[in-house]
């Protein structure tokens, strides 16, 4: 039977990132307050992908310029899980942090 080994991560980035227009864009319904955050997905432990954004390896843009810090309350739960079931869980927990007010980058 194989291992499950893959994870969706939470990455708080600073409110600096509000001032990118793409940002912007993609959250209408941005309550200012609330964290500003990317959501992915990786088969690799998260601490190790948050290490590989930091350095610009395979990194999102707003993550390199803009990550803080992992939010692990938001997602361990959820980890490990076979590659569909983290596909999917990356999109609901992006909609799910959506609707209660959060910024939201996926990619």
């Amino acid at each position: 039977m194989p291992r499950h080994h893959h994870h969706v991560y939470v990455i708080e980035l600073s409110r600096e990132v509000l001032y990118e227009a793409r940002f912007r864009k993609a959250n209408p319904d941005y309550l200012p307050g609330q964290p500003c955050v990317y959501v992915g997905m990786t088969g690799l432990d998260p601490d190790v992908r948050f290490d590989k954004h930091m350095a610009g390896i395979q990194a999102n843009k707003f993550v390199k310029a803009y990550g803080l810090r992992l939010l692990p309350h938001l997602y361990a739960i959820y980890n490990p899980m076979p590659y569909h079931a983290a596909c999917d869980m990356e999109v609901e927990v992006g909609i799910s942090l959506r609707e209660a007010g959060y910024g939201v980058w996926q990619a």
